[in-house]
């Protein structure tokens, strides 16, 4: 009678508390290190609520491109996705207030940015259906070129190639006077091989894997933007998940962005020195440079402030900074 009862409770717990399966996209290709801290992170989820929480994981772009994954997501073909702060403004617009070019100038200043900035972006976030289970820096972007970039001047003689889809960006890059020509990231190599682009922005793991820096041999050193990213799922998911689950699955999680930001910084290193290897020169601006860089982008700064994220927002980033840098 014992063994009849617990069968029984066992039996009416699994209808009360199926597995949820939750789909997840990704763009990071299969067995990259992003792609292995998402399956950690599935690992650890399954564990912590007893298999009622299961991830899905679709690598490499198999759910499509960023915004097809956030179309699907709302449509319920997803669950949830990685997203680059491509995607992430896609579903809030003053998330790409992150990417200014120039703004930021250490890890640190990005850090204390957005520990104080993460509540609002979070909310505005929520408010759209999404719930942000964790943020990540996966480094930053770079210029490459085919001669030596130092100063501004030197890249408005180089064709830059620009990622499709963000007008207004492009707008902001040609009002700070550069030659820029859209090209799609899977093109980049025909477009560099015909000539038609000479120049590029993008993280140094991007442009080793790509091979794209043969074409374009020198990299400034200069930091141009973070790349910032995250795990999003529904918020309507997320709410069906057991409340006391949530807390260990967060610490999950963190403990996983952590590991992945230390092997991400080793794997970035070994790429810059195997492209070295290879005929990469990285060139040191002078430290005058950086004002005039700041300079230039500020002439197109018109075209993003109020127009792709609000100023209210870009005023509060720049409060923020300002006092981190009061303080240091």
């Amino acid at each position: 009678m014992k063994w009849a009862r617990t069968f029984a409770l066992l039996f009416f717990m699994s209808l009360i508390l199926p597995a949820q399966i939750i789909k997840i996209g990704s763009v990071a290709p299969d067995r990259s290190p992003w792609d292995a801290a998402l399956k950690e992170i599935a690992r650890e989820w399954a564990a912590i609520t007893n298999g009622q929480v299961k991830l899905k994981i679709y690598p490499g772009g198999i759910a499509g491109g960023e915004e097809d994954m956030i179309r699907k997501m709302k449509v319920g073909t997803l669950g949830g996705a990685i997203l680059t702060n491509i995607g992430l403004t896609k579903i809030d617009a003053d998330a790409f207030v992150l990417s200014t070019p120039f703004l930021f100038q250490s890890e640190k200043e990005m850090a204390y940015v957005m520990s104080r900035l993460n509540p609002v972006f979070e909310k505005q976030i929520q408010e759209k259906g999404f719930k942000v289970i964790i943020w990540t820096m996966s480094g930053w972007v770079n210029f490459f070129s085919k001669e030596r970039v130092l100063y501004p001047q030197d890249l408005k003689k180089h064709k830059l190639a620009f990622s499709t889809g963000e007008p207004e960006m492009e707008q902001a890059w040609k009002k700070s006077g550069y030659h820029i020509v859209p090209t799609e990231l899977k093109d980049m190599m025909m477009s560099l091989q015909s000539g038609m682009v000479n120049a590029f922005y993008l993280p140094p793991l991007v442009a080793g894997s790509g091979q794209y820096f043969a074409l374009a041999p020198n990299m400034c050193s200069l930091k141009i933007a973070p790349l910032v990213g995250g795990l999003v799922i529904m918020d309507r998911i997320w709410e069906k998940i057991p409340q006391n689950f949530k807390q260990p699955m967060m610490a999950a999680v963190d403990k996983a962005s952590a590991k992945l930001a230390v092997e991400t910084e080793a794997l970035e290193k070994k790429a810059l020195d195997s492209m070295k290897k290879n005929g990469l020169v990285i060139n040191e601006p002078p430290d005058d440079s950086l004002a005039k860089w700041k300079e230039a982008a500020d002439k197109g700064m018109d075209e993003l402030v109020g127009k792709v994220f609000s100023r209210e927002i870009y005023e509060q980033l720049l409060r923020i900074l300002q006092e981190f840098r009061q303080k240091k």
